[in-house]
This record gives C-alpha cells, sequence and structure tokens, in this order.
C-alpha cells in the first residue's frame, strides 16, 4: 500500500464512468475518499449508494465546495478548470489531477514492471487509430488493450490482474489537461481543428493541452505532414534526449515519415538508411474503409507500432483484422445504385470535412447543434462534389446559410421538425435527390442532443431508414 494514499484526504470531483472507479481505487490504497457532484439524481443516488457502503463519503448537489482537509483532487476530466472548486483547491495549495494521471502514478505499484503507454490524441480520429493501433501490437502477439478515451478505464489496466506487455491509449484534451507528469513511450496528435473552445478557453489554450502528449516522450513523436500544428508541437515539446519526429502523409514519405507510394503503405522512418531506403507495410486495401482520413489514421497506429519496434508484417495483419466501430464512415447499403453511408460520427466540421472528401458525388445530409461552429469553409470546400443538401436539426440554418453563399446551384431541402421521425423523411428526400453513383452521405457536422440520446442512435435511425427503402 503506497504511503503517499494511506491516511490522505482525497476528494474526487465527479461520479460516473471515471469518478466512481477512482473513489473505489484510492480508499482501497487507504486514502480518506470524499466524493462531490453536481448533479443529485436518480443515477448519482445509486452510484453515490454504492461508494457509501465501501465507506466511502459522497456529497451531492455541490460540487463548487471544497471539503475540509482536502489534500488532493482527482476530477473528472470533463469539469472546467474554471470551477469554484479548482480556484478553491489553487488558493489553498491543493494538486488537481486526472484520473489519467492517477493511472500513471499508480503504474507498477504491485510490483511488475510498468507497461508503457503508446498515447494518441487529436481532433477526429482517436478512436479509430487506437483501435487500429491494439489490432497491430495483437498481430504482433503482445498483450495489449485500447484503453482510456476509448471508454476503458486506464486506471482498470494498470490496478487489474490482468498483464499487459504494452498499452494503445486514447486521451482527450480534457484528460491532458489533468495529466502533468505524463511521458508516454510514444505519442500521436492526427489533426487540429477548433473544437471545445468552450471549456479550453481558446484555440491556443486547446492545442497546447493536446501539445502535453508530446512531453517526455521516448522514442518517437508522431505528427501529421498536412496539419502543420502537429508538427509546430512536436517541436515545443520537451522530449527525452534522442526522441524522434515522425511524420505521417498521404503522398511519397520523405527520410523520417510513413506514407503513401502506388497504392502501398510505406516506413521511411524506422528502416537501416531511411534516405535511401523504404520498407512496405501494407496495401491501402488493407484499411477498412480505404477514405482518405482513415488512411491517414492507419498511418499513424502504424507510426507507433513501427516506435515500439512492431514488424511490418503485424502492421498488414492488423490492419486487415481490424473492423471499425458503428457510425464511422461505414457503408449501410446501395440502393438504386445510390450508397448510403453512416457517418453520424462526424459531429464537428473537420470530421465532416474528411468524410465530404472520401466521395466524388454527394447528396448530404447534416444538421443538429452546431456548439459555436461556422460552417462556410466547409461548403465551399466541398461545394463541387454536393448533388444535394438534406438540412435535419435545430442549428440548420446555419448550414443552409453557407449553402446560399457558397453553393448556390446546389438544390436543398429544409426539414422543419426535430423529432427523431425526421430521419426517416431526410433519407427518403435525400433518394429523390440521388441519382445511380450517388453517394448519400450522413456526416452532419454538428451534435446530435437536439433530436437524438447521442450519435449512435442518430445513426441507427439512418441506418433504420435506408433499410425502409430497399424494403
Amino acid at each position: 500500500m503506497p504511503s503517499e494514499f494511506t491516511g490522505q484526504h482525497v476528494t474526487v470531483a465527479g461520479l460516473g464512468v471515471s469518478g466512481v472507479p477512482a473513489a473505489k481505487v484510492l480508499h482501497g490504497l487507504g486514502a480518506r475518499v470524499t466524493v462531490v457532484n453536481d448533479g443529485d439524481d436518480e443515477r448519482a443516488r445509486t452510484q453515490a449508494a454504492e461508494l457509501e457502503a465501501l465507506g466511502v463519503a459522497v456529497r451531492l448537489g455541490d460540487g463548487d465546495t471544497l471539503p475540509e482537509g482536502t489534500e488532493l483532487i482527482v476530477t473528472a476530466p470533463g469539469w472546467k478548470p474554471t470551477k469554484p472548486l479548482f480556484a478553491a483547491a489553487a488558493q489553498a495549495g491543493v494538486p488537481v489531477w486526472g484520473d489519467v494521471e492517477l493511472a500513471w502514478r499508480l503504474r507498477g505499484l504491485d510490483g511488475r514492471e510498468p507497461a508503457p503507454w503508446l498515447a494518441v490524441t487529436g481532433t477526429n480520429g482517436k478512436t479509430t487509430t487506437v483501435q487500429m493501433l491494439a489490432s497491430i501490437l495483437k498481430a504482433a502477439g503482445l498483450r495489449t488493450a485500447a484503453v482510456g478515451n476509448i471508454g476503458v478505464s486506464l486506471l482498470d489496466a494498470v490496478t487489474g490482474e490482468e498483464e499487459y506487455d504494452v498499452l494503445a491509449v486514447e486521451l482527450s484534451s480534457y484528460q491532458l489537461h489533468w495529466a502533468p507528469s505524463l511521458r508516454a513511450h510514444s505519442a500521436a496528435v492526427l489533426n487540429l481543428a477548433p473544437d471545445h473552445l468552450d471549456w479550453h478557453g481558446s484555440m491556443e489554450a486547446y492545442a497546447a493541452d493536446k501539445g502535453r502528449i508530446y512531453e517526455g516522450n521516448r522514442v518517437a513523436c508522431v505528427y501529421n505532414v498536412a496539419d502543420k500544428a502537429t508538427e509546430d508541437l512536436v517541436r515545443a515539446a520537451d522530449v527525452e534526449e534522442g526522441c524522434r519526429a515522425v511524420g505521417f502523409t498521404l503522398g511519397t514519405p520523405g527520410p523520417s515519415q510513413l506514407g503513401v507510394v502506388e497504392g502501398l503503405l510505406v516506413d521511411r522512418a524506422f528502416v537501416e538508411d531511411r534516405h535511401k531506403n523504404a520498407q512496405e507495410l501494407a496495401e491501402v486495401a488493407d484499411v477498412d474503409p480505404p477514405a482518405p482520413h482513415n488512411i491517414a489514421n492507419a498511418l499513424a497506429a502504424a507510426g507507433l507500432a513501427r516506435a515500439y519496434g512492431v514488424p511490418a508484417a503485424a502492421v498488414r495483419d492488423g490492419l486487415r483484422a481490424f473492423t471499425p466501430d458503428a457510425h464511422r464512415i461505414a457503408h449501410v447499403a446501395d440502393v438504386d445504385g445510390v450508397a448510403y453511408v453512416d457517418d453520424s460520427k462526424a459531429t464537428n466540421t473537420h470530421a465532416t470535412e474528411a468524410s465530404l472528401a472520401a466521395y466524388e458525388s454527394i447528396v448530404w445530409i447534416a444538421g443538429g447543434l452546431a456548439k459555436g461552429a461556422t460552417f462556410d469553409e466547409l461548403v465551399a470546400g466541398a461545394a463541387k462534389r454536393l448533388r444535394g443538401a438534406v438540412l435535419i436539426g435545430a442549428d440548420r440554418a446555419l448550414i443552409r446559410e453557407a449553402l446560399a453563399r457558397h453553393a448556390p446551384e446546389v438544390p436543398v431541402v429544409d426539414l422543419d421538425r426535430t423529432d427523431t421521425g425526421a430521419m426517416l423523411q431526410a433519407v427518403q428526400e435525400a433518394r429523390r435527390l440521388a441519382r445511380p453513383g450517388d453517394t448519400v452521405l450522413l456526416a452532419p457536422a454538428c451534435a446530435s442532443m437536439d433530436m437524438f440520446t447521442n450519435y449512435n442512435q442518430r445513426g441507427d435511425a439512418f441506418a433504420q431508414a435506408v433499410r425502409e427503402l430497399g424494403a
């Protein structure tokens, strides 16, 4: 039992997927734990009862007051840094960690050699890349798991009974903000675009939190050649001596890069004499789906795996074995020569830009909660690919106005309804606009909560509507 937690008064900020495991782990390590939570609903009361049965104190309905005697706060990642609780902690000199920071500090407490972390962040593509990476590592015969922001607790991974050789870790900007001592074996920032600015306060602060993933890297900082901001983060990072900058590109790679040559994914970073040689890793056709942004994800995953010493054949085998999660540029069906594709996970303009770039002639279904986004740049870039657009959701007018400015010749159907049945009508209208060879693409560029519980339910509604077309 680590002396640093025995008898220490720790406040866990927030119940839920991170707070409950953190409270249990800290209590098991001998800390005196108090959980504070803003909400006092039925779910919170159920979680509170579970913790109180273990001897953990829980305070519901007040997440802003610092409990007396607190020596450490472990916060849920989504709690904003501007909350009064954290201002009080700063005034009292109390450190604030996230659950990722706690997991990092708990590695190896059982005497086992800690598994290195291969870490991934970015505005879009994190989950897919981490899952690809885990598949590649498994193909190499390594004991691994995809953990972190992907939904699998890092605390469980570092304190559980299962032993790992290496972990594939997805990290959000929120998690990185609260993880000051994290030092990964190697890390990748896939891309940077405005997102969660209400939480971070500015694009500069958001980028800085993303860039924390490179701090102290030992072997490789993997960046996106097409996104200079990611390379800038590498240049700003304080890494261990000998750590290398490794780029990935959809074009022909230069030395210290991975890229694409004549339908092949190739490595010019982790080979002997990278100025003259390249190693074939896989075919573009091994990537599912082979859309440009997903090929970029595969290259980033390959870069991290190669940094860990994985052989080329395992990259190919891992990519072939990988099956993407639902609602990520997923082909639903072909009806009357028209492809219907569900990319409900495209909840911001950056993700939707990548989705639209994957097809030549599109009837676009878009709209929802804009989260403060603007759509002019997105529409201007995709205008030549659009055969038509069907708009749904609370903030659809913002997209309609951008279409009027930048693609006035594109026919637009504006559905003035926000009930869940609107999706069936949207698909029917898209069918009317589409021609054989077109793709009807659900890539909303918006959050879903105005009409649906989450993007999964929105994607399911789209898929069901498409199935009714073919019935």
